[in-house]
């Protein structure tokens, strides 16, 4: 399939996402995903990284094939495949879910029910709420905006553009593979090791567009977005993850906060570098952070109509003449 209908695809897709939401858990094929490499990482566990290549080998398989299946099915409807981007990156992506469970975090904190911030952060974080204060679970929600942006929105635009729905699906299963068995557990050290930096691979390009849409749109002080990229520069190679620190780094910046700092995930406490110079996020950064998240999404699909268009507009140009087609220096029979 064409790049500009690739682009369309993404743009549609995004366009079902933003309409329909996440579906429900029992429907959702990213839950039935996880389900089958639950039951693939009960053959194939052991303390050892050779295991944990071949469940993410078998994982990529998974969703690469799903993706060439539906490219398939696709290319017999009108429209040469662009319902399989659309489908893919509307399965894919998740800006509304963010968007909803940040806008009730915010809520809470907002009407001083910190418990039930706390109560709701485990949808977006992996890591204990329980020690958090107001500003650490903020913290919190903006890096996840962040972080999670990149992997469901961003991520799902530049590989729909790349490699079509096997490419996103293929995201999609290394992604959620990451999150299954990619973190620093006794468990997941070794075995996780393979989908740790298969995602780290796969999003490496998707972090750095982020930035770059987000120095583009930052509209704080003149030259933000030249800010911006510095402080993504001076502040992510500290963090642990090649992407993770791009993505927060940029959203710091552009917000005028400090993220980063200790966290706990169960027994384990790590100390992130601080990210970006300002006072500590409250329930106000979140919807701040919210909205540029979501001028990035839009962003992105404006972007897509663009290339889709320029795509189009180039080929009808430079498309070969059929030879049944009269030629105009031809003299017309009488």
């Amino acid at each position: 399939m064409r790049l500009g209908g690739r682009a369309l695809g993404v743009t549609l897709g995004l366009t079902l996402d933003r309409l329909l939401g996440e579906p429900p858990d029992a429907w959702h094929p990213v839950a039935w995903f996880g389900t089958t490499m639950g039951r693939v990482e009960r053959c194939l566990y052991a303390d050892a990284r050779l295991p944990g290549a071949a469940y993410a080998l078998v994982g990529v398989g998974v969703g690469a094939g799903a993706g060439w299946a539906l490219d398939r099915l696709g290319r017999r409807l009108p429209g040469h495949g662009t319902a399989a981007v659309a489908t893919a990156v509307g399965l894919a992506c998740a800006g509304r879910m963010l968007r909803e469970t940040s806008a009730r975090i915010e809520d809470r904190l907002g009407a001083g029910d910190l418990d039930g911030a706390r109560e709701l952060l485990p949808w977006l974080v992996g890591r204990d709420p329980s020690a958090l204060d107001a500003g650490g679970v903020s913290a919190a929600v903006v890096e996840s905006l962040a972080e999670n942006t990149v992997d469901a929105v961003v991520a799902p635009v530049f590989w729909g553009l790349v490699a079509g729905a096997p490419g996103v699906l293929a995201h999609r299963a290394v992604n959620t593979m990451d999150a299954m068995v990619g973190h620093r557990s006794t468990r997941y050290a070794r075995f996780g090791t393979a989908a740790a930096r298969l995602d780290d691979a796969m999003a490496w390009a998707p972090a750095r567009v982020f930035a770059a849409l987000v120095a583009v749109l930052a509209v704080a002080p003149p030259r933000a977005g030249r800010d911006v990229l510095a402080t993504v520069r001076r502040d992510a190679p500290a963090h642990p993850s090649p992407n993770s620190g791009v993505a927060e780094s940029a959203a710091a910046a552009a917000l005028g906060v400090e993220l980063g700092g200790p966290l706990r995930y169960g027994d384990r406490v790590e100390n992130r570098p601080r990210l970006g110079d300002g006072p500590r996020p409250d329930h106000s950064t979140i919807r701040a952070a919210r909205r540029l998240v979501d001028r990035v999404e839009i962003t992105a699909a404006a972007l897509c109509v663009v290339l889709a268009a320029v795509v189009a507009g180039h080929t009808s140009r430079t498309r070969p003449q059929s030879p049944y087609e009269e030629s105009p220096y031809e003299e017309s029979p009488r």
